[in-house]
């Protein structure tokens, strides 16, 4: 006797593929604002340790003769 659990069932296919879509989109999104929460995150560690390192002086210029 076949089992009826095992036949294939095209709705349930399509069901299945839209909710892969669904999720794969929300997956994206997700990952692209953790990216970019990171990009952030480091900028402003960035410009805060920078803050902090004296800046470097300024070359003495060059006298001329009048």
């Amino acid at each position: 006797m076949r089992n009826p659990w095992l036949a294939r069932n095209p709705w349930l296919s399509l069901w299945l593929s839209g909710a892969n879509v669904m999720f794969g989109a929300a997956r994206a999104h997700a990952q692209r604002s953790a990216s970019r929460m990171m990009a952030n995150n480091v900028a402003s560690a960035v410009s805060a340790w920078s803050a902090l390192l004296p800046s470097p002086a300024k070359p003495a210029r060059k006298r001329t003769k009048r």
